[in-house]
């Protein structure tokens, strides 16, 4: 029997498999989501390297929000990650929910970077 680890890895890997399709050289915005935190990151995958990142482990990214499990907090984190890959130079990207259902907290942080203007 698999454990859900392996079961998150196996659905990830499923949802990178179908972006490799379209990406068509425009990096990806990649989420990592546990209880307590959500994390993002642009990757450009033809280089193999992190263009700008932003988590809610970092203060000033979360500053005033009252949890960094929530949706306020993943708002937050959207818009911050838009900022950094402005100073980037990143404006379109392939989203990568990694093997996360899209609502909740993946779809505040999705929501929150579109309006700070990533395309996606």
């Amino acid at each position: 029997m698999k454990t859900s680890r392996e079961k998150l890895q196996r659905r990830a890997q499923r949802v990178r498999t179908k972006l490799r399709r379209v990406a068509e050289g425009r990096p990806r915005l990649s989420v990592s989501r546990s209880h307590k935190n959500i994390s993002v990151q642009i990757i450009d995958d033809e280089k193999g390297i992190t263009l700008a990142s932003a988590s809610t482990l970092e203060k000033e990214v979360i500053a005033g929000a009252k949890s960094s499990g929530n949706v306020e907090a993943a708002a937050l984190v959207g818009k911050a990650i838009a900022e950094r890959a402005k100073k980037a130079g990143v404006e379109d990207v392939v989203f990568d929910r990694g093997g996360y259902m899209f609502h909740g907290r993946v779809k505040a942080l999705a929501d929150a970077a579109r309006e700070g203007g990533l395309k996606f």
